[in-house]
């Protein structure tokens, strides 16, 4: 079993080594299920725990600083922990979530991540609003998994859905910074990480 420095590790290389290769920002890409496949990022259709439909781009990254990681509900590993660990981050940027700084969990699973399941997910794990856990079509999510940069070039490693809940995408879509950090990373200091992309010069207590 892999300690918690060796899976950081190991997750933050193969991080790099995706932002090496990233076409996230500013490209395009094959049509999703929906046939929403618009400007910078897909615009494909989803829908939060909150039982509201979004469009990915317009609405929930254009105009936006966000942070957004991959999960799903009956992982028993690294997912609830993660969570926890978001938790922390959330509460460290305080009134600024659903505000100024918009988090995002993507299920692996829509398949059986309903927005019911979702919601039980957020209200078990005591997430607080400004965060949005989303679901959609298994092609949708497919295509915005690789999109974002949670993928892998092994076969192998790419089909292992455990593999892509490791790392947060943190971006500021008007400056388009983006970046990654590790969810298992301090909690201030991802929190740092995403008021640093915010570019506004905010600093955490120390």
């Amino acid at each position: 079993m892999q300690s918690r420095r060796q899976l950081l590790t190991g997750l933050g290389t193969a991080a790099l080594g995706l932002l090496a290769g990233s076409s996230v920002a500013r490209t395009t890409s094959p049509v999703a299920a929906s046939g929403a496949d618009q400007g910078p990022f897909p615009n494909v259709k989803l829908t939060g725990h909150d039982g509201k439909t979004y469009k990915f781009y317009d609405d929930l990254i254009r105009g936006k600083v966000v942070s957004i990681n991959m999960m799903y509900a009956v992982c028993s590993g690294i997912c609830p922990v993660a969570t926890a660990n978001l938790l922390q981050v959330q509460k460290a940027l305080g009134a600024k979530v659903g505000k100024d700084i918009h988090m995002y969990s993507i299920t692996l699973l829509p398949e059986h991540d309903t927005r019911a399941v979702l919601n039980e997910y957020v209200k078990a794990h005591g997430v607080q609003p400004g965060w949005t856990f989303l679901t959609g079509a298994k092609a949708d999510v497919e295509l915005l998994r690789r999109k974002l940069g949670f993928a892998f070039l092994d076969p192998v490693a790419d089909a292992d859905k455990s593999q892509h809940t490791g790392m947060v995408r943190i971006g500021n879509e008007p400056l388009n910074r983006w970046s990654m950090a590790p969810a298992l990373g301090k909690p201030k200091s991802i929190a740092q990480s995403i008021l640093s992309i915010e570019g506004k010069g905010a600093r955490l207590p120390a």
